[in-house]
């Protein structure tokens, strides 16, 4: 079975939502997350689901220990879950075309470093966008400039805030994220999903 490996910095709630489906699906398999951040919503969220949480520092990243980690889990498939680090370029050459991230807004517009969380939804909504939506790449050396593998819309309301625009990008983060990550590593083609 395909082994998974999530990395978040934050809630997790993307991190709970991703090993649910697939403990249900049982098509591949979550086997680690790591936080390269401590005290975060992801601990408690995802260790009730019988996954580990391992803190690793972004130190651990940058000197080649979480590659070595990753490896040694025999990590096939690794998937960024709101994981707010650049990844370094040895965990890039040894993963090419395996490593997948979903960001909240439609790429390439509001994107780069910095581009997170509600920094996106604001900038959305100040630059008058009538929609917005994410976006599931693949990843690459420069941030959000990875192939991107499917795109979901919503609408931006006239009266909506950062905070209840985020709540709909969420929405179609949990319904079609664990679905486009099944279909990737699956080697299935994502123009047949039924979503």
């Amino acid at each position: 079975m395909i082994k998974i490996a999530i990395l978040a910095s934050g809630e997790g709630t993307n991190a709970e939502n991703m090993i649910r489906y697939f403990q249900k699906k049982k098509t591949a398999e979550v086997i680690a997350v790591f936080a390269n951040k401590r005290h975060v919503g992801v601990y408690r969220r995802v260790e009730p689901l019988g996954v580990q949480v391992q803190y690793v520092p972004n130190a651990d990243f940058s000197d080649g220990k979480a590659l070595r980690m990753l490896q040694e889990r025999k990590v096939d498939f690794i998937v960024l879950a709101g994981f707010l680090f650049k990844i370094p370029d040895d965990i890039l050459v040894a993963y090419p075309d395996r490593i997948v991230n979903v960001h909240p807004a439609l790429l390439p517009k509001h994107g780069g470093k910095g581009m997170y969380g509600n920094k996106v939804h604001a900038a959305v909504i100040a630059d008058g966008d009538l929609e917005s939506g994410i976006t599931i790449h693949y990843i690459d050396g420069n941030y959000d400039e990875g192939k991107t593998l499917f795109q979901a819309k919503c609408p931006v309301l006239p009266d909506d805030t950062p905070e209840t625009l985020a709540q709909r990008v969420h929405q179609l983060e949990h319904t079609y994220y664990p679905q486009v990550v099944e279909a990737v590593v699956l080697g299935k083609p994502l123009d047949k999903l039924t979503l």
